[in-house]
């Protein structure tokens, strides 16, 4: 027997799923308890919480690890394609959508004997369609690029979860990156791994390999506490019904009164003039000129901008370099940390595990990470004057 459990939004406190990478759930978990949420539970690539529309706006607006903020609406349980219809039809879709809206639909499926998440997503669109047709003798129409709302519909096993999404585009989606170098790092991701390393500005940061800019810009936005929404120009809410265009402006109003100068020095480099090139536009694009150094140059050359410091780099692996190249070029890394950066802590990014081994440091920490669908390690690296024993004591 087919059962609707309908959950209780716009009512509040309402349920909240916001998605990130896997090995960022903790980071997402931290950002979203500070603001204010509340039973935040860590799920696969995810938190679960609950709250109001002043969370949900804040999730987007001010969570640098999220990726997608989503607002549960139903459940129910699924066995055959005609569950899937009459589940997705059933529901009072004119809640939240007119017949002269659009709307899209993305599904994803797993461990299910519905096994195709595009065919899922047809069948409910074609739900969502016929509901109004039988309704008003009209439909809404479909839009993928811009719709008015975006419905996330989740198979697992027998279970249908049917989502609102209130983020829009991907939230990694900053609004500053125009353009990218090749297999650019995504702007969730650089936040996390700077996240995770506890920097917060209290010391100058290093990119060494910085590419088209991200990690460098991230560091920025969090070293001066820029919202990772700041430069967006809209999010999936903002069309809602019932959206409070006012809560909205006061949280942006807020926000903005915490940015502050930049309290260190970062600094960007990379070996690429053409690909600098594209990072000072991209910095330029988030106003952070004056903020961000970057300058050509192979990393084995590169001087500290002090003593102590942070640095961070997602150096070449996989596609970004032949495999000849690659236990030369982290030998090399992991020469000019022992000569260069004694006194900094060093992070890297890499898929390459076998080639982290040439790095030839005792890592005193190591993350498991995603970078699109590759596994990589995020390794943290102690640069000491003199042992480590000397550094202790």
């Amino acid at each position: 027997m087919l059962k609707i459990l309908a959950l209780n939004y716009p009512a509040e406190p309402f349920d909240i799923i916001v998605k990130t990478f896997s090995g960022l759930e903790y980071v997402l978990k931290t950002e979203l308890e500070t603001i204010g949420a509340k039973d935040c539970t860590v799920i696969n690539r995810g938190v679960k919480c609950t709250g109001g529309l002043k969370t949900l706006y804040e999730a987007n607006y001010l969570c640098r690890t999220a990726l997608r903020v989503l607002v549960p609406v139903a459940e129910f349980e699924v066995n055959s394609e005609d569950d899937l219809y009459h589940g997705i039809y059933r529901m009072n879709w004119p809640d939240h959508l007119s017949v002269g809206d659009t709307f899209a639909i993305e599904a994803v499926t797993s461990y299910s004997t519905l096994t195709h998440s595009k065919y899922i997503a047809l069948k409910a669109k074609d739900a969502v369609a016929d509901s109004f047709r039988n309704k008003y003798g009209k439909r809404p129409d479909v839009d993928t690029d811009n719709p008015v709302l975006r419905i996330n519909i989740r198979v697992f096993r027998s279970q249908c979860s049917v989502s609102l999404d209130s983020s829009g585009d991907s939230l990694h989606k900053r609004g500053y990156r125009i353009s990218t170098g090749p297999a650019p790092i995504n702007e969730v991701l650089a936040a996390g791994m700077i996240m995770l390393t506890g920097w917060q500005g209290d010391t100058d940061f290093v990119d060494p390999m910085c590419g088209s800019g991200t990690i460098p810009i991230e560091a920025a936005l969090i070293a001066k506490k820029i919202p990772p929404g700041y430069f967006r120009n809209s999010f999936g809410f903002e069309k809602w019904r019932g959206y409070d265009h006012k809560l909205f402006e006061n949280i942006k109003t807020e926000a903005k009164k915490n940015i502050r100068p930049l309290p260190a020095a970062i600094t960007g480099s990379d070996m690429s003039g053409r690909i600098l090139s594209v990072a000072r536009e991209n910095v330029r694009n988030a106003g952070l000129e004056r903020d961000i150094r970057l300058r050509v140059g192979f990393f084995a050359d590169s001087k500290p901008p002090s003593q102590t410091g942070m640095l961070v780099m997602n150096p070449p692996y996989g596609e970004r370099i032949t495999s000849e190249n690659t236990s030369r070029l982290y030998s090399e890394i992991g020469d000019t940390l022992k000569k260069r950066f004694s006194g900094y802590e060093a992070w890297i990014l890499s898929a390459d595990l076998e080639a982290l081994k040439n790095v030839g440091l005792h890592p005193s920490r190591k993350i498991k990470l995603f970078n699109g669908q590759l596994e990589c390690r995020f390794m943290k690296f102690d640069l000491y004057t003199g042992s480590k024993k000397q550094k202790e004591t």
